[in-house]
């Protein structure tokens, strides 16, 4: 007789898993390319919940001696800094180019390192070693040369702040020859130099920025250096160690920019720049919460809607309700581009154990020694995706889950998606904290919810699941992930109601290099934590057959 569970429709289009991820379950390994462009989208050099820093490292030079394809590798270093918003992995990337592709490493390198901060980590990484050589190449001497003599003043200045390297390092490293007597003063200035070193400059050639600077760290009085100040173009960072007193703070903070604002909150209080004497300074208050707030300002500035969190988790208990109010404001524009889905979908959010990991990793030299580190966890991230979607959707149902799944829906419970994102996502990272199951939001969809239509299945996750169906490290039907499994069950059930081509979108917000349901038509894999991740999401749910590996290909260098 026939085994029918053997033979069955569901089972035959089943893919077997292909490897065994980081934490010992099922998954499906990501062809080189996808690898490569989820580290590069997720990866930090920090030390993760299953992954060192090491590790990282290793993975990446792996992946890139696989991918021979250097144009890709340039988008891909272009998508990881302008649309990944991220800073170590696509200077990683560039330093692989000059040795490999120098055209090509020029064509991107002011795109990359697009302030000093990247510029430093660019150089800070050739010295290093790790990626084929320790020292500046003639071709990438010329490019340093290149970013220092065309970066405006107030560039040089900004890559003036921070250590190890430092811009003085990279100036003595990469020799560029001053255009004239201005870029030689401010070249000398900025590597310490004697004056009489600088001729034929001298201090009346330096940029007029730069002796304003000078002028108000000479500067005797609270009044004078806050007249100065006022005026003054530069990163507040260059004038905080001289300040004199709140009347100076207050004339630093109407020169920061929205993000310097955002993440020095509490340093702004603890300078009494909110008080007025012994009196709230209603002025300064709703200059702050005004600029946070700016939509256009938020747009321009890059900032990932995550980073709102963190500054609401972060600020002070004493940071004015009004502050606060702007960061919730500004993190549902931060969101905009969410996409309004053709129907509710379910959303599973992963709230297991390596979900509390640092976004940002443990920047320590070992897990057993855990350093600083952001306050944000992956948990934190994945809960603001998962509400951002439920905001615009809000017909869709959340599942948070570990190794069983929490109904937010039941009785006592409590979702509201006209709250706040904020609201939202400090609500939902408090579950969990166990083992990983991703496949119970489709069990759920299978079984509570299973007479309700749906679009598709969005799942949040670091994607390392090792339990499926109670069972440690157990496999699906046919060899295949449980993931896989339930996925086809819900297929075929959403049939039933008229959804003809549903959709699973997974969501990963790790450095790990493999999947619990490979990339098909009706399966999208994206990696990041930027808005740019709902741009992708959006064209795969509105049948546009874009994929994670083709929306970097279509970066145009």
């Amino acid at each position: 007789m026939v085994n029918k569970s053997l033979f069955s429709s569901i089972t035959s289009v089943l893919p077997r898993a292909t490897t065994v991820n980081e934490a010992g379950g099922p998954a499906y390994k990501f062809p080189a390319k996808h690898a490569l462009a989820q580290l590069a989208a997720t990866g930090t050099f920090g030390n993760v919940f299953y992954a060192s820093a090491k590790d990282q490292l290793e993975q990446l030079r792996k992946l890139i001696d696989e991918v021979n394809d250097n144009e890709y590798l340039a988008k891909l270093a272009v998508y990881s800094r302008e649309r990944a918003y991220m800073k170590d992995m696509p200077a990683a990337l560039l330093v692989t180019l000059s040795t490999r592709d120098t055209t090509l490493m020029h064509k991107i390198f002011d795109r990359v390192a697009d302030n000093g901060r990247v510029l430093r980590t660019v150089f800070q990484m050739v010295r290093s070693g790790q990626f084929g050589r320790k020292g500046l190449s003639s071709s990438l001497q010329r490019a340093f040369q290149r970013w220092l003599n065309e970066a405006s003043t107030g560039k040089l200045l900004s890559a003036s702040i921070g250590n190890d390297p430092s811009l003085r390092d990279v100036l003595r490293m990469a020799r560029p020859t001053p255009q004239d007597d201005a870029r030689r003063a401010l070249f000398g200035w900025l590597t310490d130099k004697e004056v009489d070193k600088w001729a034929p400059a001298t201090e009346a050639d330096l940029p007029s920025a730069v002796q304003s600077l000078n002028a108000f760290r000479a500067a005797d009085t609270a009044e004078a250096q806050a007249l100065i100040a006022g005026d003054l173009q530069v990163r507040w960072d260059l004038l905080a160690d001289t300040a004199k007193g709140p009347l100076v703070w207050k004339a630093i903070a109407r020169q920061m920019g929205p993000q310097a604002l955002r993440m020095n909150l509490n340093t702004l209080l603890r300078h009494d720049v909110f008080k007025n004497g012994n009196k709230p300074d209603n002025t300064m208050i709703d200059y702050v919460a005004g600029r946070i707030a700016d939509p256009e300002a938020i747009r321009r500035s890059r900032q990932f809607p995550y980073q709102f969190l963190a500054a609401y988790l972060n600020a002070a208990e004493e940071v004015p309700h009004k502050i606060k109010s702007a960061l919730h404001d500004a993190a549902e524009i931060a969101c905009g581009n969410i996409p309004q889905l053709p129907a509710p979908v379910v959303i599973g959010l992963d709230t297991s154990g390596s979900m509390g990991c640092s976004v940002t990793g443990w920047q320590a030299q070992s897990r057993s020694s855990r350093g600083r580190a952001s306050k944000m966890r992956c948990v934190d991230v994945a809960a603001l995706f998962a509400a951002a979607i439920l905001r615009r959707n809000p017909d869709s149902v959340v599942v948070p889950f570990d190794t069983r799944a929490y109904n937010l829906y039941g009785s006592g419970a409590k979702i509201d998606p006209s709250d706040s994102i904020l609201s939202l996502s400090a609500r939902l990272s408090k579950y969990g904290g166990g083992g990983t199951d991703v496949s119970l939001p489709l069990v759920e969809a299978n079984k509570r919810y299973a007479k309700r239509a749906f679009a598709g299945i969005v799942l949040v996750s670091d994607n390392e699941s090792w339990i499926n169906s109670g069972r440690r490290y157990g496999y699906g039907q046919n060899g295949s992930t449980g993931v896989m499994t339930q996925w086809e069950k819900f297929k075929k059930t959403q049939r039933g109601h008229g959804i003809a081509d549903p959709k699973l979108v997974c969501i990963d917000i790790a450095p790990y290099g493999n999947t619990q349901a490979p990339d098909r038509q009706d399966i999208l894999n994206i990696g990041g934590f930027s808005d740019a991740v709902f741009n992708v999401v959006s064209s795969f749910l509105s049948a546009d057959k874009n994929r994670f590996v083709r929306e970097v290909e279509s970066i145009e260098l």
